[in-house]
């Protein structure tokens, strides 16, 4: 530590190298935090969370009981055991909670005066926060199992939506209406992603085993489709052409920079891919362990030197560096399967939630003391009790 602040100090060291190193420390030491609880307020599973990214306070959850609530993770107490209270929930009790299961939850990236849900009750709801009042729904023919707002778009504001219908939809947040259809899959939509680096780019997962990257700009089909075998025909069969994985393909993750993209199947696999080019980097993760049916939310780490993917599998979370496929650790504490998580990129914290009712907090193991720190420390003591000694001696000389 002393090391990169006196780099930093000297300008030998890019001033964000420390910040990154210690970002990267926390991401690898994260713990079940016995001293900070989540508020159990779903009555089934969790399916959904997300936490704004303007304050980085406010965290929304969705689950099976069709129930959105609005968690605030502050800690207003200033004690080290503290639990993160529910600050308003649409419940069972309100005329406009969803009739069914809450398949995601987002914030509205630009402020946190809105929110939006979508559900198995075929709609989409966008909220207001202060009223808890839809002040816009999008009524659909199937179910939703997925949606996304575009997190850094200026010129645009569409929402992706995938549905069990093969088609997907983007919903334009300004006419309130369905204003594109992207035609292609050829079975349900189970994610979709947008890019965080162009607007305009947006990837989407299906049942038929494909994932398809389209820039909603052009009306002539998708920018490509993903292929596991890079195109090679010796060792794909005709079936299995065009194919990012050997099974339904259920999660999405772009890497922060939006370079690299990340997919997840119930072949037991996770694949990362180059997003300029559509072509498989082949990293091996091993078997990854997947038994969602619908949608998988998997987070990857932000501000850090190396990237790490937060994957659910079954009642852990499985942590891989995301370049190298190493399995890093694997995270123990839910009582059933992990059904979802997202990373806090300002703490390097992350939430995880499951079938058991249950949000936990992982939090980042504090900084053991270098050695240079401990004896700076004791230099320090030894200071403060050498100048008590010279007062003391004093007074009693002047006595």
């Amino acid at each position: 530590m002393l090391g990169f602040l006196f780099g930093r100090q000297t300008g030998l060291d890019d001033p964000l190298r420390l910040k990154r190193a210690e970002s990267t420390r926390r991401a690898l030491c994260l713990e079940l935090n016995p001293d900070r609880n989540v508020e159990r307020i779903h009555g089934n599973g969790i399916n959904t969370i997300d936490i704004e990214v303007i304050e980085g306070r406010y965290m929304l959850s969705g689950g099976a009981d069709g129930v959105v609530v609005i968690y605030d993770l502050e800690n207003h107490s200033r004690k080290p055991h503290y639990t993160c209270k529910a600050v308003c929930t649409v419940g069972r009790s309100s005329r406009h909670v969803h009739k069914f299961s809450v398949e995601t939850v987002q914030w509205y990236p630009h402020d946190t005066g809105m929110f939006i849900s979508s559900s198995f009750d075929k709609t989409m709801k966008v909220w207001d926060t202060e009223t808890l009042k839809p002040a816009e729904i999008f009524q659909f023919v199937e179910n939703v199992y997925c949606h996304q707002m575009s997190p850094i778009a200026r010129k645009h504001s569409l929402i992706a939506v995938g549905t069990k219908n093969p088609k997907v939809q983007l919903c334009d947040l300004k006419s309130g209406s369905c204003i594109q259809v992207l035609q292609g899959h050829r079975g349900e939509v189970l994610s979709v992603k947008w890019s965080p680096r162009y607007e305009y780019i947006l990837a989407t997962a299906s049942t038929d085993s494909s994932v398809r990257l389209w820039d909603v700009r052009r009306a002539s089909g998708s920018l490509f489709t993903l292929d596991q075998f890079n195109g090679d025909p010796s060792k794909s069969s005709s079936e299995a052409a065009n194919t990012a994985h050997n099974g339904r393909v259920n999660g999405l993750c772009f890497t922060g920079d939006g370079l690299f993209l990340l997919t997840t199947g119930t072949d037991d696999r996770m694949r990362l891919w180059e997003t300029a080019t559509g072509k498989n980097t082949l990293v091996n993760y091993g078997k990854v362990v997947n038994e969602s049916r619908k949608g998988l939310k998997f987070a990857v780490s932000q501000g850090c030197s190396l990237e790490f993917a937060f994957v659910p599998c079954g009642s852990s979370v499985a942590v891989y560096a995301v370049h190298s496929g190493e399995l890093v650790t694997m995270l123990k504490g839910h009582y059933s399967n992990v059904d979802c998580c997202e990373f806090h990129p300002d703490y390097q914290e992350l939430y995880s939630g499951g079938k058991d009712s249950n949000i936990l907090a992982w939090i980042p193991t504090p900084r053991p003391p270098d050695i240079e720190e401990e004896q700076d420390s004791k230099k320090v003591s030894l200071w403060i009790n050498c100048a008590s000694f010279e007062d003391a001696w004093s007074s009693s000389d002047e006595d």
